[in-house]
């Protein structure tokens, strides 16, 4: 069991390394990179616990574009801080400009 859990977290690590700079994806985008649709909730935890400093896991945000930690929380401060770095706007929490593709087909044929 342990051998699935660490194949399937780094899949997601893997999926999370892959995005750009600059760039942002949703947690379920990320999760059907990783090859598990529907499991934006488990991508969310496996970040939670997340050690890896080297991880641009800043890039992740809800599928509306928000930073999913709770305003001005040390977490959000920081997301914020270091997509701004990498010359993403960020006004009120919320990624202008890029939108993470909620669906599959939106990300490749644009919005409906």
């Amino acid at each position: 069991m342990d051998d699935a859990r660490d194949a399937v977290k780094s899949a997601i690590l893997a999926a999370i390394r892959t995005i750009p700079r600059g760039q942002v994806r949703g947690y379920g985008e990320v999760a059907r990179l990783a090859g598990l649709p529907g499991r934006a909730r488990l991508v969310a935890r496996i970040l939670s616990e997340n050690d890896d400093a080297a991880l641009p896991w800043h890039r992740v945000l809800r599928s509306d574009g928000r930073i999913a930690f709770p305003e001005r929380s040390k977490g959000y401060l920081e997301q914020s801080r270091r997509l701004k770095a990498e010359g993403v706007k960020v006004e009120s929490g919320r990624v202008r400009g890029i939108r993470a593709a909620p669906t599959e087909d939106e990300a490749l044929w644009g919005p409906r």
